[in-house]
């Protein structure tokens, strides 16, 4: 191997090593999952394409963290805010329930835990990157103007210094502070549905007793089970359908009219935004086996959930969590999704 092949491959495996967190960085302030992994992706050949010009001022981090800050702010200047539901429309009484899609980029993505999240030594700090991709944060984030959200994500999740992240911005600590009081001030106005949701790490036992009774009642598709485990105003979502419902009754009331079709799916656990998640497959049946559906997202809080949602675009979610798109009948000896 050359010296220049060696250096190489070197600089591959350091820039390599910081895929994962670029990518957290890049999802919190773009809440879309590929423009992410986009975002890192040309964070990266940028800095492979100038590194001869990195003079070591700053640490490597540091400077990716620059690169990759300029690069979503250039993504974000065209003003789209991603959004959930709750943030578009008012909840609609089941009566009136009609499935209307919008587009791709209007809607907060779902992200796999494994691409976002860093395993820290600290289980403190693993705790706060998780509930720092959490759906309900991740939608207030996007209420933020781009540069107070890269602000906000530096100080409070990354914990860097003003002095840093003034750097970083080409700016004064004056400046960062600034932004900094406003960003908490507009997300203490605005607080989402599904702030409160509380799960350990590792899951409790009753959490974890919990998703097992979901789990039952809905592969089961037992209203009367589900019931139990609803909060009385839990949400449901459905992106990309602009519908959303509240309280049992119309979340139960929508699965066996609109969602019949879901009755005798099958659910494969997921990690998902710092949360609990299943995919979604339902009984296929031109093929047999099972289908890919949805996955699902769960917000839960005083042992019972508060939030269920339901991201559909299956083409684009399955592969992206590393799930098979068809299964046997024989669930239970499929493997689980990474």
């Amino acid at each position: 191997m050359t010296n220049s092949t060696a250096t190489t491959t070197d600089l591959d495996t350091k820039l390599e090593a910081h895929r994962v967190e670029l990518t957290g960085y890049c999802y919190r302030m773009l809440g879309s999952s590929f423009e992410a992994e986009d975002a890192v992706q040309d964070t990266l050949v940028r800095a492979w394409r100038s590194y001869d010009k990195f003079e070591g001022r700053a640490s490597l981090r540091s400077w990716l963290y620059r690169i990759a800050t300029n690069v979503c702010l250039d993504m974000l200047t065209a003003g789209n805010k991603r959004a959930r539901p709750m943030d578009l429309t008012d909840s609609t009484p089941l009566a009136q329930a009609a499935l209307s899609p919008r587009p791709d980029n209007t809607w907060l993505e779902p992200m796999p835990d494994a691409r976002v999240l860093p395993t820290p030594a600290d289980p403190a700090e693993a705790a706060v990157a998780k509930e720092s991709v959490r759906l309900a944060f991740m939608a207030a984030l996007q209420q933020l103007p781009p540069k107070q959200r890269a602000v906000l994500i530096l100080r409070e999740v990354l914990a860097w210094k003003a002095s840093e992240v003034a750097e970083l911005l080409g700016t004064t600590v004056a400046s960062v502070n600034s932004a900094l009081q406003r960003a908490r001030a507009t997300l203490a106005e605005r607080e989402q549905p599904g702030a409160d949701a509380t799960v350990s790490d590792p899951l409790d036992e009753e959490q974890q007793k919990l998703l097992e009774r979901y789990v039952a009642a809905f592969e089961g598709y037992d209203m009367t089970a589900l019931t139990a485990l609803l909060h009385e105003d839990a949400i449901m979502t459905m992106p990309p359908f602009d519908l959303w419902l509240t309280g049992v009754k119309d979340i139960t009331g929508f699965m066996t009219t609109l969602g019949a079709p879901c009755a005798g799916s099958h659910l494969m656990p997921v990690q998902v935004n710092g949360l609990p998640g299943f995919a979604q497959y339902k009984p296929d049946p031109e093929k047999g086996g099972f289908t890919p559906w949805a996955v699902q997202v769960l917000e839960i809080s005083d042992g019972r959930i508060t939030g269920f949602h339901c991201f559909l675009d299956t083409e684009r979610w399955f592969p992206l969590f590393g799930l098979p798109l068809h299964i046997e009948a024989e669930a239970d000896q499929v493997e689980e999704g990474v």
